[in-house]
């Protein structure tokens, strides 16, 4: 495929901050797909979940499904302004790295509980996984990805300005990332598919959950036309297939909506480079006026109907006591931690280096580990089989 102008060169890349020779047969970008696949952290998303604790039905999505339909949106947005596919997918397949167990609800807990220690930011978190905290090759902590791929994680939700978040700071101090600029075009789109992708699959296991209809959410704007246009196409479909039809053609309005808005935006910025992409002032990978207008509204509707739901908060509840009653466990007892973790303690100094370390340790794992790790040491009944594979490194 041939790259547009202002798309990211694998083979001009800023490089790694550990040199490497190249690879035979993969791009710089390749590379860093692989290796964020084939990481201890990517694997965990598994069983870690966006909104329902992963006990609570094995069909809703999971941080790693999630993160897949987002790589396969990014690729599709990519694709279809002329960026690199590959770079696109490695920033959209790392964008959830960092997150806690039990989605927002465990980070905004961690957070709290790290407030005297400079607080939990999941972006800067997945910055420290990726650069620090997966020790698997010999000549470097983290997977030494490309310039670009850090810049795309690190500016996931646009420029950073202000005191940076812990992880990310430590980071930029070493390799800079122009975090005061937007980033690529494919780290744009990167984002901008997470949005869809959240959005839409949210209805849909809401959907599948109880929390409101398939008449209720067809008041709408984008959802409500999409209905009606299967009913028009397919009268009398069934209730499942009507509403996997409606929610898919949602999806591909959002995106064809966000293809031609950038084109648009490319188009009157005419940007010869990548650099002049990040240079522009603004996003160019965006949602037209309209749409941005309906998907607020739709994420409105998400945040009262289901992440604010009774059901939902009960759980928040519980699991956000789980991370409030380990977190303090293993600052007072940190032997408590794995024997790889040991290292790292006796290395540390002070209360603030000790807290980073514990927060590491309860951000990387599973839902399913969190639970099992409370059960044996508080020896409740919310454990589950034990599960090794759920425990950070």
């Amino acid at each position: 495929m041939t790259l547009a102008p202002y798309a990211c060169d694998p083979a001009r890349s800023r490089g790694r901050l550990q040199p490497e020779p190249e690879a035979a047969f993969r791009s710089p970008f390749q590379r860093d797909r692989d290796r964020i696949i084939h990481s201890s952290a990517f694997r965990r998303l598994k069983h870690k979940t966006q909104v329902f604790v992963e006990h609570e039905g094995d069909y809703y999505r999971t941080r790693l499904t999630h993160s897949i339909e987002v790589a396969q949106v990014a690729r599709t947005i990519a694709g279809a302004l002329g960026l690199n596919q590959e770079l696109t997918e490695a920033v959209a397949l790392a964008h959830d790295l960092g997150h806690t167990p039990f989605g927002h609800t465990g980070e905004d807990a961690l957070d709290a509980l790290m407030a005297p220690h400079g607080g939990f930011d999941h972006n800067a978190q997945t910055i420290r996984i990726v650069t620090s905290l997966e020790r698997h090759y010999a000549a470097f902590d983290g997977l030494n990805l490309t310039w670009e791929t850090l810049e795309g994680i690190a500016k996931h939700n646009g420029p950073v300005e202000g005191p940076l978040p812990y992880g990310l700071a430590e980071y930029q101090a070493r390799h800079d990332l122009d975090l005061a600029t937007w980033a690529s075009a494919e780290a744009q789109a990167a984002a901008i598919s997470d949005d869809i992708a959240y959005n839409n699959h949210d209805l849909h296991d809401g959907l599948r959950a109880g929390l409101f209809t398939d008449a209720e959410i067809a008041a709408l704007p984008v959802v409500g036309p999409a209905y009606a246009a299967v009913d028009a196409d397919w009268p009398g479909l069934g209730p499942k297939r009507r509403r996997h039809e409606a929610l898919r053609r949602v999806f591909g309005e959002m995106v064809g909506d966000v293809i031609a808005t950038a084109r648009a935006r490319l188009e009157a910025a005419a940007p010869a480079s990548p650099e002049a992409v990040r240079a522009t002032g603004g996003p160019v990978v965006a949602f037209s006026g309209a749409m941005a207008q309906a998907v607020d509204e739709i994420r409105a509707f998400l945040f009262t109907r289901m992440y604010r739901a009774p059901r939902v908060m009960k759980e928040r509840a519980r699991v956000t006591a789980v991370i409030d009653d380990l977190f303090p466990l293993y600052m007072r007892r940190p032997d408590l931690l794995p024997a790889a973790w040991q290292a790292d303690i006796a290395a540390a100094r002070g209360q603030t280096a000790l807290a980073r370390i514990v927060a590491d340790y309860v951000a990387g794992m599973t839902d399913r580990f969190a639970l099992q790790s409370h059960a044996r040491l508080f020896g409740d009944a919310g454990g589950c089989a034990a599960d090794p594979a759920g425990a950070p490194r």
